[in-house]
């Protein structure tokens, strides 16, 4: 069996967990089942490099500045409590990570899904090339390009954070949405350095094999991911379920640290 990759531990005091969300971006295959998208992070990152992941990243005051933002993001029944309710930060970072490492932007212009069109592409790219750039921000893509967020399709289905011991950690909650039609997603080549469709038991298989190397969060997620028939059985998983908090813990074992699930 394979090892997850693992950041180094630390023994000094926990550091607190920044905000961060993570997005699954599905589609359903002809053949049945469904396929996610996943992006390879750079070998010389500082937070678990050279692996594959979900898209996602640190909400900053800017995403919340745009949840706040009048008509900027679609409201819906699911989205209005809890933690990650529209306000906190995480439905638009969730979008605008997706954006800058997938390069595809779930939003709605004049109340039908954004398709995207050869015309559109370079406007886009130079979007999200200044996202990833930080001269510019999500409120004001969607300023210019006349669109609202679709927050309301993001269901929220998971939330871990990351354990005590490591030097950086993160609170992320992770959104499931279906892949935006019409949009070809890549990776960005700058924090992502490759990128692949894969089913959620191919990807297991392939961490087995040693060839796709995953982090022990991602793993349990793909874990349960796995055995659904398409998207819409998807959602009928997770929707309208509260998520467990899960936030692993570190033990030693013959001299090597081992990640734990909290109840191990």
């Amino acid at each position: 069996m394979s090892t997850p990759s693992m950041p180094s531990t630390s023994s000094a005091t926990p550091v607190t967990p920044r905000p961060a969300s993570a997005t699954v971006m599905a589609r359903d295959r002809l053949e049945g089942g469904i396929e996610l998208f996943m992006v390879r992070r750079h070998v010389r990152s500082e937070f678990v490099p050279d692996v594959y992941v979900f898209p996602g990243g640190s909400v900053t005051e800017a995403d919340r500045a745009a949840e706040r933002e009048p008509g900027v993001c679609a409201a819906a029944s699911d989205v209005e409590n809890g933690p990650a309710a529209l306000g906190s930060g995480f439905r638009a970072a969730a979008i605008r990570e997706l954006f800058e490492e997938a390069g595809a932007l779930v939003a709605r212009r004049d109340g039908e899904p954004l398709r995207v069109s050869e015309a559109d592409l370079p406007r886009l790219a130079a979007d999200r090339d200044g996202l990833n750039a930080h001269t510019t921000t999500l409120l004001e893509v969607v300023r210019r390009e006349g669109i609202t967020l679709a927050t309301d399709t993001l269901l929220r289905w998971a939330h871990w954070i990351t354990p005590e011991a490591f030097p950086k950690r993160f609170d992320t909650h992770f959104f499931l949405v279906a892949a935006p039609e019409g949009q070809q997603p890549a990776h960005d080549n700058l924090e992502t350095t490759n990128s692949i469709w894969i089913t959620p038991e191919d990807a297991l298989a392939g961490f087995e094999r040693g060839e796709f190397p995953l982090v022990f969060a991602t793993i349990h997620q793909l874990q349960e991911l796995t055995e659904l028939a398409n998207m819409d059985e998807a959602r009928a998983r997770f929707a309208g379920k509260v998520p467990m908090t899960i936030m692993p813990h570190v033990v030693k074992r013959d001299g090597q640290d081992v990640i734990l699930l909290p109840w191990e």
